[in-house]
């Protein structure tokens, strides 16, 4: 009897297989809702935007080793930067004097400081290809007014020459002004008390327009003072030795070179810039010239023609 049930269950199964019916099997499903189709299953965090940087007008250049000894850098002078009532050579026109400032951009020149300077002269030191100093003497008004923004939009500092007892004078920068100068870079040298000739002074002046300016000064101010600038450029040994024992480490005199050394640490040479001077002779101040494409072009003077245009 059990091999008669037997046979009839493997027939059963056989027929099935032969029809090609196979027993289906459930799929599973998932234990979560799928998400809609407008989000997405996995968020990828935020990453910050590339970081972007905005280009130098001039690449920085690779700096130079110069000295000890000698170097050899312009220092240009500057009294009045102004419409002068009296064309008188101390003032130099505003746009005069931006067209300066731009030709020394344009041609790669750099502001350093006097304690770059000092140490290159001293012990050597890296200082950029076309490195100057821009200096300015008396402290007018319109140093802190006109240069010193004109000389920000070049990148440009400058070192500014004060006379003692002109500091809040009226048409001179107040104390105030001198210090928001230095503290966007500029330097500060003592130009003396009252801005007399030294060589007319006896011993005990000439101590009192070189020390007393300097301890003046910095007591003003609060910054430090170790530049002197003689007045009308005028000194002689004496002098000059007395500026080194008030403790200036660098001395502002004229000249008519480039060339800054230890044997005239204390008398720079200094080239003063004249309100008569047009672009082109200004360059010729300059020891590395650059693109003459900087320079304005020659053209002739056109011939005034008579006006139609009755007079009334």
């Amino acid at each position: 009897m059990k091999k008669i049930i037997y046979w009839i269950a493997g027939t059963c199964i056989l027929l099935f297989a032969c029809n090609g019916v196979v027993p289906l099997r459930k799929t599973p499903q998932p234990m979560s809702t799928p998400l809609p189709p407008t989000e997405t299953a996995t968020r990828l965090p935020t990453l910050p935007p590339p970081s972007t940087f905005t280009a130098s007008p001039i690449p920085t250049a690779t700096w130079i080793h110069q000295g000890p000894y000698e170097i050899v850098m312009p220092i240009l002078l500057y009294h009045r930067i102004d419409t002068s009532p009296d064309n008188s050579r101390y003032y130099v026109t505003p746009e005069r004097f931006e067209e300066e400032m731009k030709l020394l951009h344009d041609w790669g020149y750099t502001t350093i400081t006097l304690d770059m300077l000092s140490r290159a002269i001293i012990d050597g030191a890296d200082l950029p290809p076309r490195p100057m100093i821009i200096t300015f003497d008396d402290g007018h008004m319109n140093n802190y007014t006109t240069a010193f923004p004109i000389m920000q939009k070049y990148g440009f500092t400058g070192v500014l020459y004060v006379v003692g007892t002109y500091i809040g004078a009226d048409q001179y920068l107040n104390a105030d002004q001198i210090k928001e100068m230095a503290v966007a870079g500029w330097e500060v040298g003592s130009h003396s008390m009252r801005h007399l000739d030294l060589l007319a002074l006896d011993r005990t002046e000439q101590k009192y327009e070189i020390f007393e300016s300097r301890e003046y000064l910095e007591e003003k101010l609060g910054i430090p003072i170790q530049s002197f600038a003689y007045p009308f450029g005028n000194s002689n040994v004496d002098i000059v030795d007395l500026v080194r024992a008030a403790g200036y480490t660098t001395g502002m005199s004229l000249g008519f070179t480039y060339d800054q050394g230890t044997g005239n640490i204390l008398s720079l040479q200094r080239r003063d810039i004249r309100g008569t001077y047009d672009l082109k002779q200004f360059a010729l101040f300059l020891p590395w010239q650059g693109d003459p494409f900087f320079l304005p072009t020659d053209t002739p003077t056109p011939t005034p023609t008579p006006s139609r245009t009755p007079k009334p």
